[in-house]
């Protein structure tokens, strides 16, 4: 993700206040940031998939321009927030799939060497959903730490930073929350 924490800050925190040139600034200024981070989602996908990385950052921009209520902070959070909206757009997009094929094929993407996997095993989105909402009943923070990290392509210092604790805590809840997933995972 590109350096200017500052200036998407600063915009957001404009935004807040009402300046809707901050919005249009702010978008231009984290555009391929979201961009990246939704093709990075896609990597490995395979080729029958109906969702793009481009729709699915113009949703997440379409979902984020109706986040009124938000208190930004910074653009960490302001990531934050965009990776709990690409993981429930995904997942969404997942179970209607799946739905309307009955059970049929699945949107799955290349298993993230971040989840410690082999890249050549796919990943069931909606699989991948389930066991963080079991995670989350376990522990919610390193399921937070997954979505941030997986969803959000935080660093360790940005997730930190967003959960306000410390990057050896992220990092051992990270590698816990891994482990976790990948047995679960693996079974199913």
């Amino acid at each position: 993700m590109t350096d200017g924490n500052r200036d998407v800050t600063q915009l957001l925190l404009d935004w807040r206040e009402g300046d809707s040139q901050a919005l249009a600034e702010l978008m231009s200024s984290v555009h391929d940031d979201l961009r990246r981070l939704a093709q990075s989602r896609f990597s490995g996908e395979r080729g029958d998939h109906t969702l793009q990385a481009t729709a699915l950052v113009n949703e997440v921009y379409l979902r984020l321009v109706d986040q009124k209520r938000v208190r930004w902070e910074s653009r960490a959070h302001f990531f934050a927030i965009a990776a709990t909206l690409m993981r429930r757009i995904l997942v969404s997009h997942a179970r209607k799939k799946r739905a309307s094929k009955r059970g049929g094929a699945e949107l799955t993407l290349s298993l993230d060497e971040a989840l410690g996997t082999p890249a050549d095993q796919d990943l069931d989105l909606v699989a991948l959903d389930d066991a963080l909402e079991r995670l989350a009943k376990l522990s919610a923070r390193q399921a937070k730490v997954v979505e941030l990290r997986f969803f959000g392509g935080l660093s360790v210092e940005e997730t930190a930073h967003v959960l306000d604790v410390s990057p050896a805590t992220v990092k051992l809840d990270w590698s816990m929350a891994k482990a976790w997933l990948f047995k679960k995972l693996s079974k199913g």
